[in-house]
C-alpha cells in the first residue's frame, strides 16, 4: 500500500533545503543533485565520511553526528514521508556535518564518490524473508559490490538487525562476497561491545525482550 502524503509535506522540505543533497527518484532523474557529490566543498573539509543507508526518522544519524563532530555523515533514506523527520531534526539541532540523500541504495554510485566512505552503517533494515525477495535485502551480493567500491581500502560495514534469518543471510553473504568479519555478537547488549547508539526499532526490539544481532564486515 503506498504510503499517504504528508500534510504540509512540499512545504516541510522546502523547509529543510539545507540539509538534504538532492532528490534520485529513480535514479536517471536528479532532482537539483549535482552528480557525483563534491563532498569537500559539501561539507567544507575532507574529514572522513560515513553514510548510513536505511536513516528513518533519523535518531541514529542526528546522535551520532551530534557525538562525532569531526566526522561527515551522509544518511540515505528513500521514504519521503520519513525522511522529512529526520532533515528538521538536523536544521533544528544546526549540525553542519549531517547531510540527507533521499533515493534508492541502488544508485549510489551514481551519487556518492568510489572509494570516499570509510564506513557504512545498516540499521534495522528490511529483512525481506521472503526468500523470492532476497535481491533486495541490503546484504545480497548486488548491494555488497556497491558497497565495495564506495568504502576505502580499510573501510567496513556496521550491521544490526533483530532478524535472526536475516543476520544468517548477511554473514553468509559478506563471507561469500569477500568481507571479513568481526565482533558477530548475537546478542549486542551483553556483549560488552561498546559505543553503540540505540535506533527507534532498536528499542522496541528492547521493549519486547528481543535480542539484537550485531557484526562488522570489513573490506578485505
Amino acid at each position: 500500500m503506498r504510503m499517504r502524503k504528508k500534510k504540509h509535506l512540499d512545504e516541510r522540505l522546502e523547509a529543510c533545503r539545507g540539509v538534504d543533497l538532492g532528490w534520485i527518484p529513480d535514479g536517471v532523474h536528479f532532482d537539483g543533485l549535482a552528480v557525483p557529490v563534491d563532498t569537500a566543498a559539501v561539507f567544507g573539509n575532507t574529514a572522513p565520511l560515513r553514510l548510513e543507508i536505511g536513516c528513518g526518522k533519523g535518531k541514529f544519524a542526528n546522535t551520532i553526528a551530534e557525538r562525532e563532530k569531526d566526522v561527515n555523515f551522509i544518511a540515505v533514506e528513500q521514504t519521503v514521508n520519513v525522511i522529512v523527520s529526520a532533515m528538521e531534526q538536523t536544521r533544528d539541532l544546526g549540525l553542519p556535518n549531517l547531510r540527507y540523500l533521499c533515493g534508492k541504495a541502488e544508485y549510489l554510485l551514481k551519487v556518492i564518490p568510489p572509494k570516499s566512505v570509510e564506513r557504512i552503517y545498516l540499521n534495522f533494515s528490511c529483512p525481506f524473508p521472503k526468500n523470492s525477495y532476497a535481491k533486495h535485502r541490503l546484504t545480497h551480493a548486488r548491494f555488497l559490490d556497491i558497497y565495495k567500491q564506495l568504502l576505502t581500502e580499510d573501510g567496513y560495514i556496521i550491521q544490526k538487525t533483530d532478524n535472526a534469518g536475516f543476520f544468517e543471510f548477511s554473514l553468509n553473504s559478506y563471507s561469500d562476497n569477500g568481507f571479513r568479519l568481526r565482533n558477530i555478537s548475537f546478542d549486542l547488549h551483553n556483549s560488552g561491545i561498546t559505543g553503540n547508539i540505540i535506533t527507534e526499532y532498536e528499542q522496541r526490539f528492547l521493549s519486547q525482550g528481543l535480542p539484537i544481532y550485531y557484526t562488522e564486515a570489513l573490506v578485505r
